[in-house]
């Protein structure tokens, strides 16, 4: 029987009786870094990048998972192996953990730990709609700025893209574009964004997450000979693009065909961005960038 799985205080269990302290800061104050890790056909895509930001998480915030990453990355493979299938997301959790003294409020006496989670394989934006296309609304409200939270650090702080989802579905929209408060496109919850225009691929910089999906983008489009540019871009940019599309390890690539309910370009999903996502799964399909969970347990 397939399930979700998760690995807490030293144990894999199911994840409906994984269970946090009300009293951990993990629960009251969002003070937890994760990084999600998708696998197709048992294969782990890009773990050791996956790895590697989870890594620099951990290290700008201060917590100290108390596994090795050779060991995360067999527990991670263990998740997998115990739901049952094939094609998951597993999300892996730094935690601040308890308080030794619950009177104090110091988060360097907290006891730092480790939560994972595999679950089915889902799409942050519902497949179909993701591959007829999408009605994305460029919201009001603005992304948190770098300077209090670090975008770049994957972390549970979401009220403002919360707050941009609410809008976007008020709007009839089917997720939110956030911008900075400078007005610059930057992201939406749980993706990054990309225009094509002219036969060229811009993404925004700066206050966002940069995705692993959006790293193999550009590597994507280089192997199919198209320019790519990291750059400032502006929502009117978006607007009169000849496509777009989202990037997200839960989902990978989905069509965007209206913004503010607006046609994008001629209205359907692009070109460039079938012939993009079709070569993604076909070369994760191949095993491309991929470490398989039978490896890991072997190991």
């Amino acid at each position: 029987m397939s399930e979700a799985i998760a690995y807490i205080n030293d144990q894999y269990v199911p994840a409906s009786e994984a269970k946090v302290s009300i009293l951990e800061p993990t629960f009251t104050k969002s003070d937890v870094v994760y990084d999600t890790i998708s696998a197709t056909d048992r294969s782990i895509f890009r773990l050791e990048d996956h790895l590697d930001r989870f890594e620099n998480s951990c290290k700008v915030m201060q917590i100290t998972p108390p596994y090795t990453r050779s060991e995360i990355s067999t527990i991670v493979a263990n998740c997998i192996d115990r739901t049952g299938l094939d094609d998951t997301c597993t999300t892996i959790m730094g935690t601040r953990g308890p308080y030794k003294d619950i009177s104090s409020r110091d988060p360097r006496n907290c006891s730092n730990g480790l939560i994972v989670l595999s679950v089915p394989y889902y799409y942050v934006i519902p497949k179909e709609r993701a591959k007829n296309g999408i009605n994305l609304s460029i919201v009001e409200n603005k992304r948190v700025p770098a300077e209090s939270v670090d975008a770049r650090v994957k972390n549970f702080n979401w009220m403002d893209l919360t707050r941009g989802l609410l809008e976007s579905y008020d709007k009839g929209g089917d997720s939110a574009l956030l911008c900075t408060p400078d007005g610059k496109l930057s992201e939406g919850p749980g993706f990054n964004v990309w225009l094509a225009k002219n036969g060229t691929l811009k993404t925004p910089k700066g206050n966002l997450l940069e995705g692993i999906t959006r790293r193999t983008v550009f590597e994507l489009a280089a192997e199919i000979g198209i320019k790519t540019i990291e750059t400032d871009i502006y929502p009117d940019e978006l607007r009169e693009a000849d496509e777009a599309f989202t990037t997200t390890t839960a989902g990978a690539l989905a069509s965007v065909v209206e913004i503010d309910s607006k046609p994008l370009g001629n209205g359907a999903p692009g070109l460039l961005t079938s012939q993009l996502s079709e070569l993604y799964w076909k070369k994760r399909k191949d095993g491309w960038y991929g470490t398989h969970v039978d490896d890991l347990l072997e190991q």
